[in-house]
């Protein structure tokens, strides 16, 4: 048998790994997003790019305090707000959040609602960009 003794750490794999592609990613997701929250500021409607900014901000000192709490066993930012800053537009935070923190990557519930929260997102900017955002009112009001 040759298994390494318990008090050993295994190799953690770096968080610069594939940073390149991580970044593709996150500009590729927030693309959508950019172009829409872009498009209105240009014409003087800056309130989706400001929510878009702050809640990201916001995301990203969750994140870290949340993260901080952990390694200290500390009480812990519940999920659901985790979730509803995202929501409301702190995603692109978040996803550099769990990049450069390494937090919350490996949980697949949390992953699969923060995925979830993205493609709503990328829904919204989806139709009010190509479809002049009819069809969502249209479908769902």
């Amino acid at each position: 048998m040759n298994q390494q003794p318990r008090n050993e750490k295994r190799p953690v794999a770096s968080p610069r790994r594939f940073v390149q592609l991580k970044w593709l990613v996150w500009l590729a997701v927030c693309a959508l997003p950019m172009i829409g929250a872009g498009s209105l500021a240009l014409n003087a409607i800056w309130l989706p790019l400001a929510i878009y900014v702050v809640m990201s901000l916001l995301a990203l000192f969750l994140y870290w305090r949340d993260k901080r709490q952990a390694r200290a066993g500390g009480w812990r930012t519940p999920e659901k707000v985790l979730h509803g800053v995202e929501l409301l537009g702190g995603w692109p935070g978040a996803l550099i959040a769990q990049q450069v923190w390494r937090h919350k990557t490996r949980k697949v519930s949390f992953q699969l609602v923060f995925w979830l929260i993205v493609l709503l997102h990328q829904v919204f900017w989806i139709d009010r960009l190509l479809l002049g955002g009819n069809y969502l009112a249209r479908h769902f009001a």
